[in-house]
């Protein structure tokens, strides 16, 4: 991954008339970001889906336990970790907190949240998923 280590081979070959790095390094971290906001979403509301495409279950789970042990275990994810490398190589800023405390909670709710809270909001999105399965086990 020659984008990711540094390396500014990868970033050269994509360059054509009319072309620069400098806009391909600022688009790369938003796409990193778009992709991570699209995986917090599969992981609250994915579950919704096992109505219609009941075999994403065997991605969907998965995803929550994997989204679950970041929130609880207050880890880092690897998704933030590849964004901010990517802002700092494109000159952007980037952030300390998770994903989740930079781009969702100031939306949700203006004030910072205490680590209680954030666990709080894992149990509940924990607890949508655990209802919406059990439903779709009733059908």
């Amino acid at each position: 991954l020659g984008w990711f280590s540094g390396s500014t081979r990868s970033c050269q070959q994509f360059e054509g008339p009319g072309m620069s790095r400098a806009p391909l390094h600022r688009l790369v971290p938003q796409t990193v970001m778009l992709l991570h906001l699209l995986f917090v979403l599969f992981v609250v509301a994915g579950a919704g889906l096992i109505f219609v495409w009941p075999s994403i279950a065997w991605v969907h789970v998965p995803a929550v336990l994997w989204g679950a042990y970041v929130e609880f275990a207050n880890k880092a994810c690897p998704l933030t970790q590849i964004e901010n490398r990517l802002r700092r190589r494109a000159g952007q800023s980037t952030y300390s907190d998770g994903f989740i405390s930079h781009y969702v909670f100031p939306v949700l709710c203006p004030t910072e949240l205490t680590a209680r809270a954030k666990k709080f909001v894992g149990l509940v999105v924990m607890l949508n998923n655990v209802l919406l399965y059990g439903w779709w086990s009733l059908l």
